[in-house]
């Protein structure tokens, strides 16, 4: 579970399972991780084989991250994982408190 332990792992896999991104926009995309934190969970991701990282030769040079097959992969036995869970918390009763159900909307 190293491959996407931390904070930011699992959310930066959610917003690669959309689209592709370039940095800037991914860091928008998770409000409040540093860009010393991003970049360094990105070399991890790519290290172990869930990110690609693409560099274009231009002026100024332009970077994309995508996830590969594996990336792939793990972002489907996630949300497998993830609506396991909230079967069962539906199970026990247990009313989620997270995303849009705590923000009452």
């Amino acid at each position: 579970m190293d491959v996407v332990g931390g904070k930011w792992k699992a959310l930066i896999l959610w917003a690669l399972a959309e689209r592709l991104h370039r940095f800037g926009e991914l860091r928008r995309t998770l409000p409040g991780v540093s860009e010393k934190v991003l970049a360094q969970q990105l070399r991890e991701l790519e290290a172990d084989g869930i990110v690609r990282r693409t560099v274009f030769e231009e002026k100024p040079p332009r970077v994309e991250y995508a996830l590969t097959d594996e990336g792939v992969a793990l972002y489907t036995a996630l949300g497998a994982l993830g609506e396991w869970g909230v079967r069962r918390m539906r199970t026990l009763g247990v009313v989620p408190t997270h995303g849009k159900d705590q923000a009452g909307a």
